[in-house]
């Protein structure tokens, strides 16, 4: 009795496994893509809200899911709100806010603070939105010297400004506690960190389109000091055990 050729049994076990791992990786490319992902804080421009070292939980399901290497995002089933905390790809940064030289436009995490048709501007360093001064801002620490530098990078805003309104005429020099009043176009957002004098965001770049949102982190999952502790070992020693499960507001 002739045997089997041997590459014929090997053909069958490699035949076997893929059509048993492909589903899998099939599933967790497909979740990763349309459901969640995980986002690492890097800088500290959403402080306190949100920590260098914190890892979020991403829900890419609200706003739509994006479809890798296209231009296609599938419909959400909620539109980014004004106070969200988002996840979006940056519009195109000039070298020097970059985080890297060859990161044109990041990914990044910050609040919504505009949505289309909404006015904005800040005085002596608070955001007013509609002539509202920003909830919980009434006050806010005494500028630095640095706060008033003229930024020549918030030149964008001058086409969006608007004249002879009740709130006020634009200002002759943006800085940083000091610029509009602009309104939010149509299918745009604007973002900025929740630790303002030290976060690079829409007032640096320009306004979000609406489809470079890439989802809202819901809750840290996880979270260490990374400035504690020894190198290569921070992610055990250091884990901040008080933050695992925050819910992000």
């Amino acid at each position: 009795m002739n045997k089997p050729p041997a590459k014929s049994g090997l053909y069958h076990t490699l035949r076997a496994l893929v059509l048993n791992v492909a589903p899998v990786i099939i599933v967790f490319l497909v979740a990763r893509v349309a459901l969640a992902e995980a986002y690492r804080i890097p800088s500290g421009s959403m402080e306190p809200t949100l920590l260098i070292g914190d890892w979020l939980f991403v829900n890419k399901l609200r706003f739509g899911p994006h479809i890798p290497f296209t231009n296609i995002n599938l419909p959400g089933y909620a539109e980014p709100q004004r106070r969200d905390v988002a996840v979006f790809v940056s519009p195109d940064q000039d070298p020097s806010i970059r985080i890297t030289p060859d990161q044109v436009a990041p990914t990044l995490v910050k609040r919504i603070v505009g949505v289309a048709g909404d006015t904005l501007y800040m005085r002596s360093g608070l955001l007013h939105v509609n002539g509202v001064a920003e909830e919980g801002k009434d006050s806010i620490p005494p500028a630095t010297d640095g706060m008033n530098i003229e930024q020549p990078l918030f030149v964008w805003e001058r086409q969006y400004e608007i004249k002879g309104s009740r709130f006020g005429e634009p200002m002759d020099k943006l800085t940083l506690h000091n610029w509009g009043p602009l309104v939010v176009p149509a299918g745009h957002l604007f973002m900025m960190g929740d630790n303002r004098d030290n976060s690079v965001d829409s007032r640096y770049y320009g306004l979000v389109p609406r489809a470079n949102m890439r989802g809202r982190p819901t809750f840290v999952y996880y979270s260490f000091d990374m400035d504690q502790g020894v190198d290569y070992f921070r992610a055990i020693t250091e884990i901040r055990w008080g933050r695992i499960g925050t819910w992000i507001k």
